[in-house]
């Protein structure tokens, strides 16, 4: 671990107090801070409407420690209510916008949200679980100049005082996707944005005032906070939104109008806008940083980007219960195929299933040790004694360290195959397999043989002009059987049109092996 020595706050401490008051000086004041599909707000527009914001939070009856959800698309509404609410000292809940009705129902009642903001779009999704809540007394609408959410920031009080909140008070929550059970809580405190952007944002990615950025994950993801709201905010950059759904031809639209330096991605996407015709040239972009992470990298589309775009994409693993990314590659020191090593202020072990430390080179368990560690999942006690442990939060995911340092992901712990006994990382396979030049995107899986025992099986998406058949297959298998031991090549490919994916973007492997 580097010796970076982890950021002291002072003892009273308010997170949007922060990071508004260090872009209202000199010529930042008047920069845009954000810009979404419609419209665009300078940091001292920004720094007014959040003050009217936590007014009129407070002018419904809401009080410090008390909640409210924020279901809301990734418009300029967000961050107004977002920090508008840590200000008062009310805990915003961001939730994902793709939840079902029966996810937002358990939310509002384990929260016990005294408010909802959500977006327009969004509102028939609680029309059928709004009615009846026992906590929730407020629903506010948001969507443009004349909605109820605007009209209410507007009429508020054009000043708030801050709440008096300290480092290691409750600051927001973020709800888990709940691939295990029902979503998860996960609470975190004032002190945890910032140390994100002093840790990864500024000495990792790089990032500077000068910064235009986007990112493909959503305002509401643990990621995508960091992305666009916490790391910008922290150096006074630029951050571009939209609320549409992030997809090839979207993307591209954004380098060519508004050219952010910094981009951040997820690898399905990495690898879908390769495989676009209209995938942009160097000329177009103005790219100087790319990030991923949500899933490991495959190295050929890293290695891809970078031919393309003269940019490397520094692959990441971060988690909701740590806020952001604390493994990762970086400039100078990019090694396609592994996680990188850890984030500044951070230390990571690997460990077997008795909580014993792993020779080099054999895989375990990856746990974490870090300043932005959520404290508990709420109302959760035995699901938190088992992810946070003292120092040290699990993260469900499998790694090795290689011979010089770097991580290697090998999936998660879940996923993980026993062929003949010895341990087979999917991950593994599913690189050799990428790296066909017919291949778009693959998933290996378990799956019993005649005889029940386990072997990988391969679920793949060709690349358009590319089509499946047993041929292929075989040359698949045989590609795979040239990179890797032999052992670990598919027994079975099965052609697919696309892969189950979660709202992140992840595929669905639960899905795949059902």
């Amino acid at each position: 671990m580097s010796e970076t020595k982890i950021p002291e706050l002072p003892r009273r401490y308010n997170a949007a107090v922060d990071l508004i008051a260090r872009n209202l000086t000199g010529a930042r004041a008047n920069k845009a801070a954000f810009r979404d599909d419609t419209d665009a707000i300078t940091y001292a527009e920004l720094a007014a409407r959040v003050d009217r914001a936590a007014g009129a939070l407070l002018g419904l009856g809401l009080r410090p420690e008390q909640r409210v959800v924020l279901c809301l698309l990734d418009t300029i509404d967000f961050p107004v209510a977002f920090l508008g609410a840590i200000k008062t000292g009310i805990v915003p809940i961001p939730v994902n916008t793709m939840f079902t009705p029966q996810d937002y129902d358990y939310i509002l009642r384990d929260s016990r949200a005294r408010a909802l903001i959500v977006s327009d779009a969004l509102l028939p999704k609680f029309e059928e679980i709004r009615h009846g809540q026992p906590h929730l007394e407020h629903v506010i609408v948001s969507g443009g100049d004349g909605s109820p959410f605007r009209k209410l920031v507007d009429a508020a009080p054009a000043h708030a005082e801050a709440a008096d909140t300290t480092p290691d008070d409750m600051c927001f929550w973020l709800y888990s996707s709940g691939s295990t059970g029902t979503p998860k809580g996960v609470v975190h405190l004032h002190g945890d944005l910032i140390r994100t952007a002093e840790l990864y944002g500024k000495p990792v990615l790089g990032i500077e005032e000068r910064d235009i950025v986007f990112s493909a994950a959503k305002l509401f993801f643990a990621y995508g906070l960091g992305n666009s709201l916490t790391f910008p905010m922290s150096v006074g950059a630029t951050t571009i939104l939209s609320a549409e759904r992030v997809v090839p031809v979207l993307v591209f639209s954004i380098f060519r109008a508004h050219k952010p330096t910094i981009f951040y991605g997820i690898p399905t996407l990495f690898a879908s806008m390769l495989a676009a015709n209209d995938l942009p040239t160097r000329a177009d972009v103005a790219l100087r940083r790319c990030a991923s992470a949500g899933e490991a990298l495959p190295e050929q589309i890293g290695v891809n980007w970078r031919e393309r775009f003269g940019v490397d994409i520094l692959d990441g693993i971060g988690s909701t219960e740590m806020l952001h990314i604390f493994l990762s590659n970086r400039i100078g020191d990019v090694r396609y195929g592994t996680t990188g090593k850890p984030v500044p202020g951070y230390r990571v072990r690997l460990v077997d299933d008795d909580n014993n430390p792993v020779p080099k080179g054999e895989i375990g368990e990856l746990q974490v040790s870090g300043p932005t560690s959520a404290p508990y999942y709420w109302n959760n006690r035995e699901r938190s004694r088992h992810t946070f442990m003292g120092a040290w939060t699990r993260s469900g995911d499998k790694y090795r360290q290689d011979d010089d340092g770097y991580y290697v992901y090998c999936g998660r712990t879940d996923d993980m195959l026993k062929v003949g006994g010895i341990y087979v990382s999917p991950f593994e396979v599913e690189g050799a397999l990428a790296s066909h030049v017919s291949v778009l995107e693959c998933a290996v899986v378990g799956c019993e043989d005649e005889a029940k025992l386990i072997k990988p099986k391969a679920f793949v998406v060709v690349k358009q002009g590319h089509k499946p058949s047993p041929a292929l297959a075989a040359a698949l298998q045989d590609h795979v059987k040239s990179k890797l031991a032999p052992y670990k090549y598919p027994r079975w490919i099965e052609f697919v049109e696309d892969m189950p994916k979660t709202a992140t973007g992840k595929i669905q492997r639960f899905k795949l092996r059902q």
